[in-house]
């Protein structure tokens, strides 16, 4: 071996042992920082990357999700807040209109109102919902990038945290952790937005609400006599219904309400119509005027055969024969109806005389008791308003308007006022209109009679002071208010005013989850608005080429960043979080990839000065050229001289 190779040779191995001997100096160019160690565990070659212009390429544009876009991501929260106003004048309207319309026949056949009115605002809705998760997944993906972008991020920060995996819940207290504001609103407001859907769902209901509109309606009657009276069809068909509704517990038939009867009229055609009809039409009101005589039974012929009594009104009336008793083994329970004489008013016509309802039975032992009622109908003719139920017709109310002041043969000639009593006829040689006669003053007193064994029997009745009255009254008036539909009208068409109230559907809007929802919208598009226009800012910075989750472009980012000669690929995640440890990353700016720089070890002979600068509060600035002699020789003899850049974003020191 010649002199010089020996030399060389000698040169080359001292030269080795002093680097293996000397510290190396990691340099953190984006906070200016030293570090020092005895050995560098890696070594990185991204100053070698050229770029695209080096190789006569354009730069491509910054990677960018086509939801992430900045109409996207501003227009969701935007329409967040037009979403929350808009419910709030929807809240408004709600609550002073008592909801929306809707029609009143479900116009989707078998469909449930109920089952639309949920999914349908959740259906609107929940796009928004999704997209603005989506815009918060975009946040999370890219937060490792933005942490490096800034520098001096530590691995737990950076390469290890994969917020993805998390989900906005867990992302939140890892974001507290490490300090994330932009992102934990970013989760929070997510994770909010997963109530979106039972309250959309809940927020409208279908009820049935009253709704009143004007409305003309045909009249078919008006006030007058009806030309069949003679054939007392309407008398005994009224005697029939009352019978019928105290046996079987009817109400009162249509356009009849107590002592009222109405002109009839038509009522709107439709399905489903429920609610009532208000008119202002035509009636007559029937008093029966009934009370209890004056004095006690008069019985005549006590103790013999024919026994027979009478009885005398307030108003000195007394039947105009006397009551005929019949023996107690053919009839033990006896009733009827006779006119009765008044000497200070005569009327000859007995259709329109006053009656005397009588009742009698034997009790144990065979002693006579009777109960007698004295009635005397008047009527009169009045505007009334009526409401009567679309349903089935029945009046439910009749209140009275003003007098009836149309001329008519009512209360005008032939009738003059004078009311039908409705039980006592003429005599009538046609004998199946003498047979109506006979069947309905029968017929009434009969009914009041049966009345009479309800509830507690026919002794607790009799014995009650007013027990056959009130029976009387009742049943009497129900007889002629029945009767004066059939006698007190003709047939005649005019048009009315009328009101209709009906139930139907209207879509209400439930103030507690209307309201709860409108803030939630209004909150979240207000801090979303800010929070994703800050991170749209803090990424437009980034130099991402294509989308950072696929592993070729992870590979892409670390191929020359060296720090992955540590890691093996069976390293689970405690023993990369160790490996990585003590090693700062930040994004190389030339260039997008992910630099590594160790900061923990330090130069040997500095840990007094950095002490020193630590007390004077200037721990972060560079060593002078003259306090770091030490330094200046080592990089001199590792071939980098003092103060040379060792990647283009190196700083020329102060």
């Amino acid at each position: 071996m010649t002199e010089s190779r020996r030399h060389a040779t000698l040169s080359q191995t001292q030269t080795a042992s002093f680097a293996s001997l000397t510290p190396t100096v990691v340099v953190t160019p984006s906070e200016g920082n030293y570090s020092s160690g005895s050995s560098k565990r890696f070594r990185e070659t991204t100053q070698s990357i050229p770029t695209p212009e080096e190789q006569g390429l354009r730069r491509p544009k910054a990677y960018q999700p086509v939801y992430a876009h900045p109409i996207c991501t501003l227009g969701i929260p935007i329409m967040f807040i037009c979403l929350g106003v808009a419910l709030e004048i929807a809240l408004n309207f709600s609550n002073k209109s008592g909801g929306f319309k809707v029609p009143t026949v479900n116009v989707f056949g078998t469909v449930s109102g109920q089952f639309l009115a949920s999914i349908i605002p959740t259906s609107i809705i929940l796009p928004y919902a999704i997209l603005y998760r989506s815009h918060d997944w975009v946040l999370r993906w890219f937060q490792p990038y933005v942490v490096l972008q800034r520098g001096n991020a530590s691995a737990e920060e950076s390469l290890l945290l994969d917020y993805i995996d998390l989900g906005p819940f867990f992302a939140l207290f890892r974001a507290l952790k490490y300090k994330h504001r932009i992102l934990f609103m970013s989760s929070l407001t997510a994770f909010i937005t997963y109530s979106f859907q039972p309250l959309a769902g809940s927020i409208f209901q279908i009820r049935q609400l009253q709704q009143t509109s004007s409305t003309h309606v045909k009249s078919l009657e008006q006030f007058s006599l009806a030309d069949d009276i003679g054939q007392l069809n309407g008398f005994v068909a009224a005697a029939g219904y009352a019978e019928a509704a105290t046996v079987h517990g009817l109400g009162d038939p249509p356009f009849t309400f107590r002592n009222w009867s109405t002109a009839a009229f038509d009522f709107p055609k439709g399905p489903n119509l429920n609610g009532t009809l208000v008119v202002n039409t035509t009636a007559v009101s029937t008093q029966v005027n009934c009370a209890n005589p004056a004095r006690g039974i008069e019985v005549l012929n006590p103790g013999s055969v024919n026994i027979s009594f009478s009885s005398t009104s307030v108003d000195n009336c007394s039947p105009s024969s006397p009551i005929q008793v019949l023996n107690s083994s053919i009839a033990p329970y006896q009733y009827g109806v006779i006119d009765a004489v008044c000497p200070d008013k005569q009327v000859d016509d007995v259709e329109f005389r006053p009656v005397m309802f009588w009742f009698l039975h034997f009790k144990d032992g065979g002693t006579l008791e009777a109960k007698t009622v004295f009635c005397a109908p008047t009527i009169l003719p009045f505007y009334v308003t009526a409401t009567a139920h679309l349903e089935d017709g029945t009046l439910d109310s009749c209140n009275l308007s003003t007098d009836y002041d149309q001329p008519n043969n009512i209360t005008g000639p032939p009738n003059n006022g004078r009311a039908f009593n409705g039980v006592i006829f003429n005599h009538s040689t046609d004998p199946f209109v003498q047979a109506r006669a006979n069947n309905t003053a029968s017929s009434v007193p009969g009914t009041i009679f049966r009345a009479a064994f309800q509830p507690s029997g026919l002794q607790a009745t009799f014995d009650l002071p007013n027990g056959m009255l009130d029976l009387t009254s009742q049943i009497y008036t129900q007889h002629l208010s029945v009767s004066a539909k059939s006698i007190y009208f003709v047939k005649n068409n005019s048009t009315i005013n009328a009101a209709m109230t009906d139930l139907v559907p209207r879509l209400w809007i439930d103030p507690l989850p209307g309201h709860f929802l409108a803030l939630c919208l209004f909150a979240i598009g207000i801090i979303g608005f800010f929070v994703h226009l800050l991170n749209y800012r803090q990424r437009s910075k980034l130099i991402l080429a294509a989308p950072p989750g696929s592993i070729a472009s992870i590979t892409a980012l670390t191929a020359r960043s060296g720090f992955g000669e540590l890691l093996l690929p069976y390293d689970n995640e405690e023993q990369l979080e160790k490996k990585l440890d003590g090693i700062k990353f930040r994004l190389d700016r030339r260039t997008g990839a992910i630099v590594a720089d160790e900061v923990d070890e330090g130069v040997p002979g500095t840990g007094r000065e950095e002490a020193l600068l630590s007390l004077l509060g200037r721990q972060n600035e560079r060593l002078s050229q003259h306090s770091t002699s030490s330094q200046a020789s080592y990089q001199a003899a590792v071939g980098y001289p003092p103060w040379v850049y060792k990647t283009p974003y190196d700083r020329i020191p102060d």
